[in-house]
């Protein structure tokens, strides 16, 4: 009767931000957007007629592609989209890291946790690079063979960007592999790899709706490489699913997308904040990377990140702790609006001064 089991694809799972469901909260544990979306996206909803509905939506997602292709300076055929980036990059994992010769597929050991979700479920062979001692990605260190390569720019959870010409060493140097730049965070402080494109055939870059365009809960993510890269994601995509984005992602991604305005002064608000921030986290002890994300990754000089972490979870604070080698005293701090951050630098006040008489 057991039998069946021995055919079950086991993985380790990956392992999400807590979602609780407390009204009184001040939630800075999964780097979503502490702004609405563009008015313009409600806008969309409410012209979405609800008989629209009982059809399939527009396999090619034309409305959503081409607002995307228009704000990137690209052509149509260069642009991809899935259900969030983590339905484009697990296309992308399919896709492209399908060597005969089994090499591992490289990326940094603090980094995404899915991507060795991803490798394990469809068996691909990877190897982690570490970070070095300042946490940085070091562009020698892709210059092993390889399935091909895949890193965040900013990188999560620390924080870390590196520049164009770093990104140019490692496409430089694999030339006969797809390299991912996995692009979630980069609206909020460094440059994008998609004024690469017209000369590295091999580069994908992914980026998602998720956080500077503040709609995490509608799960819109694209990617944009060169026609036959999209090419060959899209037969893949459609030998699973030709209808991966529904009708009002469409419609409301479109519109996220035209208004550039309402974009930029909401990205520039976050950045703002987390400059601030930073400010006041050195005040309190706290040292981190120079975070070019929405979010900081920070580690006290006296109090266990873990213990602080508990804490601000009893005050009904949540930001982002991993119980993992290397990192296990760093806490991962959404950036939210300035009056969340005030609270939670008061809380952070008061649990830093039972521990050491004073705030340090």
């Amino acid at each position: 009767m057991a039998g069946w089991r021995e055919n079950v694809r086991e993985v380790e799972p990956y392992v999400a931000g807590e979602q609780p469901k407390q009204t009184d909260m001040v939630k800075l544990n999964t780097n979503e957007n502490p702004y609405p979306p563009s008015p313009k996206v409600q806008e969309a909803l409410e012209r979405t007629a609800a008989n629209i509905l009982r059809l399939y939506p527009d396999p090619t997602a034309d409305e959503l592609v081409t607002a995307i292709a228009d704000r990137y300076n690209v052509i149509k055929s260069q642009v991809f989209v899935g259900v969030g980036s983590d339905d484009v990059i697990a296309m992308a994992f399919l896709t492209f890291f399908n060597n005969p010769e089994k090499k591992p597929v490289l990326f940094p050991d603090i980094s995404y946790s899915f991507y060795d979700v991803w490798a394990e479920c469809f068996r691909i062979p990877y190897k982690t690079v570490p970070l070095n001692e300042n946490f940085e990605i070091c562009t020698e260190d892709y210059r092993q063979p390889n399935g091909g390569i895949i890193f965040p720019n900013p990188n999560a959870p620390t924080g870390l960007a590196i520049g164009l010409d770093a990104i140019k060493e490692i496409l430089d140097a694999n030339p006969d592999q797809v390299v991912i730049v996995d692009e979630a965070y980069v609206d909020f402080g460094t440059d994008s790899a998609i004024s690469l494109l017209d000369n590295y055939e091999n580069l994908l870059v992914v980026q998602t709706f998720s956080k500077s365009r503040s709609m995490a809960g509608m799960r819109i993510g694209f990617a944009i490489g060169n026609e036959e890269l999209i090419s060959c994601l899209m037969n893949v995509r459609n030998s699973f699913n030709s209808y991966t984005m529904n009708c009002t992602a469409i419609a409301m991604g479109a519109a996220a997308v035209r208004d550039e305005e309402y974009f930029r002064e909401t990205t520039q608000k976050i950045i703002e904040t987390r400059e601030w921030a930073k400010k006041e986290l050195t005040a309190l002890g706290f040292t981190y990377p120079d975070s070019k994300a929405n979010f900081i990754f920070a580690s006290h000089k006296s109090v266990a990140a873990e213990e602080i972490f508990r804490k601000l979870r009893e005050r009904h604070i949540y930001v982002r702790y991993f119980n993992k080698p290397r990192i296990n005293n760093y806490l991962r701090i959404t950036i939210g609006t300035r009056e969340e951050m005030q609270k939670l630098f008061d809380a952070l006040k008061e649990i830093l001064g039972a521990y050491n008489g004073e705030c340090q």
